[in-house]
């Protein structure tokens, strides 16, 4: 069994695990032997953040964690993002229900930082990025579109590595392996809250097959999950009731909490020796989902610009059709397709070559229902497709590594050295008119587009892309038996806005053969997408004085209007990465490492306030004020990591602790955008997410049973109202959530696995300022706030 490493808990929880290290220590030799005999086999070989071909998690220069199959199934959620936020202490991911695209393709950071600062690779090519422009306009990859049951293991690089794998590598490197083991296996999972909402099911399905060298794997996942619903009834809504009890009011009049949700995905991977040492490879991920949430409730009372009656529409009135009121239904329809194949091979004993090309490919269709286009009056549809948006990558990858062996050293010295093209498309298609007319009702106030959220227009609609090559050389040189040194350069050309070039400088000294000082410093960056660069997000109206339509939002950059009122060209947000830290393992079951990071971060990308344009401007479509991208603050992020495990035997049973702790914190520097200069959103970026966060585990493991304990820790944290003025601040206090599972060998090849997590239903404090609203618990927080979650699973294999 391999020794896993997984995160501390806190230093007070490693200075107990290590006293009862040193106590077991004073055991008989021969019980040391035993324990290391179970505990001292070989450690997988680590391939993300080194290209060297023999690298264990030990003799890495850089941390990285490694996470197996079996700490994968150890989480009952499906979604790959919760399955990290409970492996990885800086991991964050939050579930915002009732957030636009973002409840579908929810924002995960890594160190605190943008959630498209962290580089995905799948089998160790980069995995393309979702559609969706998210929190102030990041575009990340959606994890949730890789399926759990397909993967071997996950390897979590904590460190920056722009230098070895290009853009977006200034937080680490996420690389996902897919499982190749040969076998069969069915899953069937239920889950449900204890509240009795969100039910899940879930059925899993893997195939492996192996004849001679040639390995395939095909897999498929269906899950349909259930709403979930933490709400409590408007007052506004409760007024209406009592104001007409003619009325049926719904109670409540609109849903807080988890969406409902159903997917499917599908792929395979694949290897086949073509003869010597040449292997062909590939893979393919596809996947689809459909959802669909609640929005704000639209009060007929008070709801003016969609209530209101006028010689416009004689004899029409919304109440006709929502007479106790409306909560728009937001759905997204997502398809995603990743697929990838290439050749290894060898020209000598010292020279291996891979080459690949790969395609990815997001795309969202959003729709709207239980709606109205209010200015269109009884010619409004009360469902409306809103449009598309599609992300498209392309990459062509070729890569080499040479064992340089010289007569002054015992080990040669790796040299890797490779190319890159990659090619990024965006493309934005126009939804249904009506979802963005602005009709005649709209010169007596009614509301414009489909309520709740307007639809991508012509106007908006298009197609951009960019380019980019790059270069690479990186070298790992074995100084000595004990110290190893290691260097990495990359250039990258790109169309829209140029070049850049970043280096890596490693190292790693093995003070004994159990403990090891590391350390690196490198620069990074993430470059401005083609999303990022070209899009434009509007709504529209009618002044009800000029009876013209005008048109505000975010504009592109390239905006000759934009230009005006101070848009500068998108450059790449720059780091650079500084980490030391101690890595150990001993015979004994105990291993881990503690590392200290410094991330400074300058150019970030952010949204500009918004600007009224003012008279004599040209602005040709009459818009009325404008905001754009901009890269223009600062900000410093500091952190440790504190990553240990011991394992140790009970007779001829395992138990197992894992402990893990990260402390980080980011400031703002400095800069000139709303967040370097605006009080009340400095508080929101610098304390929105939990400064702490620590899991700690226990495993034991017998020939039929398994059990496990788990404490999840997340340190306090500042929640805003978000309004658009005057903010309302609310700091919620640390909160720590147990959860128990345990699994059952019914035969020895089937099992029985079934959990509770969240055991004691804690819930945070509710947030006071979103009462008006119906939400009791902040829909910002890093953690699900829907209470115990109870699940069962049977496995069988064959």
């Amino acid at each position: 069994m391999n020794i896993k490493r997984s995160q501390i808990a806190s230093a007070a929880a490693f200075c107990a695990c290590n006293a009862l290290i040193n106590a077991h220590a004073q055991n008989t030799s021969a019980q040391a032997a035993q324990i290391a005999s179970a505990t001292d086999t070989p450690q997988a070989v680590v391939v993300t953040g080194t290209r060297v071909s023999n690298r264990t998690q030990f003799d890495t220069l850089a941390p990285v964690d490694v996470f197996s199959r079996e700490d994968i199934a150890s989480v009952e959620s499906s979604d790959l993002n919760d399955v990290l936020a409970q492996l990885v202490p800086s991991y964050v991911v939050q579930r915002l229900p009732m957030a636009d695209g973002q409840v579908f393709v929810r924002p995960a950071t890594l160190r605190g930082l943008s959630p498209d600062q962290t580089l995905v690779l799948v089998n160790g090519r980069r995995f393309h990025r979702s559609a969706l422009l998210g929190s102030r306009g990041a575009q990340a990859a959606d994890l949730a579109q890789i399926p759990t049951s397909a993967i071997k293991r996950i390897e979590v690089l904590r460190d920056g590595a722009s230098a070895q794998y290009g853009s977006d590598a200034i937080a680490g490197v996420i690389n996902i392996i897919l499982d190749d083991t040969p076998g069969t296996e069915i899953t069937a999972q239920h889950s449900q809250y204890g509240e009795g909402d969100g039910k899940s099911n879930e059925v899993r399905f893997k195939h492996g097959f192996a004849f001679g060298d040639n390995r395939v794997l095909v897999f498929a996942e269906a899950m349909q999950s259930d709403p979930t619903s933490r709400t409590r009834q408007r007052a506004d809504a409760i007024a209406l009731q009592a104001a007409h009890p003619e009325l049926k009011v719904p109670n409540p009049v609109q849903r807080w909490g988890q969406p409902d949700l159903k997917s499917q995905r599908i792929g395979y991977n694949s290897s086949f020796n073509l003869g010597g040492e040449t292997v062909l490879y590939s893979y393919g991920l596809l996947a689809h989902s459909d959802g669909t949430s609640d929005f704000n409730w639209r009060n007929p009372d008070t709801s003016t610009t969609v209530y209101k009656t006028s010689t416009v529409f004689p004899g029409w009135d919304v109440r006709s059709i929502y007479p106790t009121g409306f909560s728009p239904q937001y759905s997204n329809e997502q398809n995603d397709v990743h697929l990838l194949a290439g050749l290894r091979g060898r020209f000598s004993d010292e020279l291996a070559w891979d080459v690949s090309a790969s395609y990815g490919r997001n795309a969202i269709d959003y729709s709207m229902s239980n709606s109205i286009n209010a200015s269109m009056g009884p010619l409004s549809p009360t469902a409306f497709y809103l449009g598309r948006l599609t992300q498209e990558e392309k990459l062509l990858n070729a890569n080499f590594n040479y064992e340089w062996r010289m007569a002054a050293l015992a080990q040669p010295v790796n040299l890797a050295f490779g190319a890159e093209f990659r090619n990024e498309t965006y493309k934005v298609r126009a939804g249904d008119v009506a979802s963005y007319t602005v009709g005649p009702g709209a010169a007596i106030g009614l509301d414009a587009n489909s309520n709740g959220a307007p639809g991508f227009s012509d106007r908006q609609a298009g197609k951009w892309g960019q380019d980019s090559y790059a270069a690479y050389l990186d070298i790992e040189a074995p100084v000595s038996k004990s110290f190893t040194l290691g260097a990495a350069l990359r250039y990258e050309n790109f169309s829209e806005f140029g070049n850049t070039t970043n280096g890596k400088l490693s190292a790693r000294y093995a003070v004994t053969p159990d403990f090891a000082i590391r350390g690196s410093y490198s620069t990074g960056f993430r470059a401005p997408t083609p999303g990022q660069l070209n899009t434009n997000s509007t709504t529209q109206g009618l002044d009800t004085k000029t009876l013209l339509v005008f048109t505000s939002g975010r504009l592109s950059n390239t905006d000759p209007l934009a230009i005006a009122l101070g848009a500068k060209p998108l450059k790449p947000e720059e780091s650079k990465n500084l980490s030391l830290g101690v890595t150990w393992k001993t015979a004994l079951g105990l291993s881990g490492s503690v590392d200290f990071y410094d991330i400074k971060l300058s150019d970030r990308f952010s949204t500009s306030a918004s600007f009224a344009v003012p008279a004599g401007v040209a602005n040709p479509l009459r818009y009325t004020s404008i905001n754009y991208f901009t890269n223009d603050f600062d900000t410093t992020t500091r952190g440790i990591d504190v990553v240990g495990n011991y394992l140790t035997l009970i007779g001829r049973d395992k138990l197992n602790f894992t402990l893990a702790y990260n402390y980080n914190r980011t400031t703002v520097d400095g800069g000139r955008s709303s967040i370097a200069t605006n009080s009340s959103q400095r508080t929101i970026f610098e304390e929105r997410l939990p400064r702490q966060k620590a899991t700690l585990s226990t495993t034991y493991d017998t020939n039929s049973w398994s059990a496990l304990a788990r404490v999840r820790y997340y340190g306090a944290w500042t929640d805003s109202t978000g309004n658009a003025t005057g903010d309302i601040f609310q700091r919620f206090g640390a909160m720590h959530f147990f959860d128990l599972a345990g699994s059952y060998k019914i035969t020895p090849k089937q099992s029985l696995r079934f959990g509770i997590d969240n055991v004691f239903n804690k819930y945070p404090d509710e947030a006071v300022f979103q009462a008006s609203r119906g939400l009791i618990y902040s829909r910002n927080a890093p953690y699900d706030t829907d209470g115990r979650n109870l699940y069962i699973d049977y496995t069988v294999k064959f």
